[in-house]
């Protein structure tokens, strides 16, 4: 189904796509996240990646209540968005060979899917509200919020050390 399929013809059809989308990515990010927690050497990232994998299979029951709230079967659709976002970060941590770096990349990668996170949450609150929705907007604000902090603790990570471990390392000779 495309976003401007025929099979989307009201906001409540939008809200409901946009909830498969991001159903989906949550399930993708839960499959990306050991893969990061593998290749992160600095600690406080490892553990960081480790909690907001707990998280996300909280905010996956959480998005399950929202569609029986709503009345609807909890369902996927493949998200382009967030695929294209976990490859380019698999492709650049599959490229960096130093681990100051690496971290520094995985923060970059892992802050680029809370940003995609942040703006469909963002979005299906705005249209829950619209279609009379709060109790729905309520339960995904709850996800908002761990997914702004989330964002906020990678860019003190990477403000108080890990861009400047990555900038310390030089060529090989």
């Amino acid at each position: 189904m495309g976003l401007f399929s025929k099979d989307i013809a009201m906001l409540d059809d939008l809200f409901v796509h946009t909830l498969q989308d991001i159903y989906y990515a949550e399930h993708q990010i839960t499959k990306a996240l050991p893969k990061m927690i593998d290749k992160a050497s600095n600690p406080q990232l490892k553990q960081g990646f480790e909690t907001h994998l707990r998280e996300t299979e909280g905010q996956i029951a959480r998005l399950e209540r929202v569609f029986e709230m709503h009345g609807e079967k909890p369902k996927q659709v493949d998200c382009p968005a967030i695929d294209g976002i976990i490859k380019e970060a698999n492709e650049i941590a599959g490229d960096v060979a130093d681990k100051a770096v690496l971290d520094a990349a995985l923060i970059a990668a892992a802050q680029a899917v809370e940003h995609y996170e942040i703006t469909r949450y963002g979005t299906l609150i705005a249209w829950a509200k619209q279609l009379g929705r709060d109790d729905c907007a309520a339960v995904l604000a709850e996800t908002l919020a761990e997914e702004k902090s989330t964002d906020e603790k990678l860019t003190q990570m990477a403000e108080t050390g890990a861009n400047a471990r990555a900038e310390q390392v030089t060529e090989p000779a």
